[in-house]
């Protein structure tokens, strides 16, 4: 029973040793792609990625707790400012060219989509929940903040549509 066991011990090894090889290979020289940035959709998440920060600043600037609406706004704000964060340091690394099993064609039509819808209620959950009160401060940026969600939808539409584009014209090849 001691022979199998060392045998599959040995192949773990092996395989990580190997894992380890190509990792440290790949992973030693990063590119940087400073083209994407020139480009629209780099310009839209850089837009995302900036406004995004407004939305989420000017609501965390103020007593939001009182107005439990704008739980849901900073919620959609921060979860989708950090993956959009994350997606641009995917992006202009060329990460994705390095895991071709993931299907980055898909994962960023479902990302855009998802970010568009939610952000969309967002922006209006924003909106509707902005009322004068005797704070001057929380309604300014409460107000300010419904302005750029609503601006930051738009941009999450329009990585949405480059992001249909590039996915249906993968799917057809």
């Amino acid at each position: 029973m001691e022979e199998p066991q060392r045998a599959r011990s040995h192949t773990v090894t092996t395989t990580t040793s190997s894992f380890a090889e190509n990792f440290s290979t790949t992973s030693s020289s990063f590119a940087y792609d400073r083209e994407f940035l020139r480009t629209l959709p780099g310009l839209l998440i850089v837009a995302e990625i900036v406004l995004g920060l407004l939305v989420w600043t000017l609501i965390a600037g103020t007593e939001y707790f009182r107005v439990p609406a704008f739980g849901w706004v900073m919620f959609v704000a921060v979860f989708y400012w950090v993956l959009t964060v994350f997606f641009l340091i995917v992006y202009i690394t060329m990460t994705y060219t390095r895991i071709p099993q993931v299907p980055w064609t898909t994962v960023g039509l479902c990302f855009n989509s998802s970010a568009f819808v939610l952000y969309l209620s967002a922006a209006i959950v924003d909106a509707s929940s902005v009322s004068p009160e005797k704070d001057s401060h929380n309604f300014n940026s409460w107000a300010a903040s419904s302005f750029f969600a609503f601006l930051v939808t738009i941009c999450y539409a329009g990585n949405t549509y480059f992001s249909f584009i590039a996915w249906r014209s993968r799917t057809t090849q």
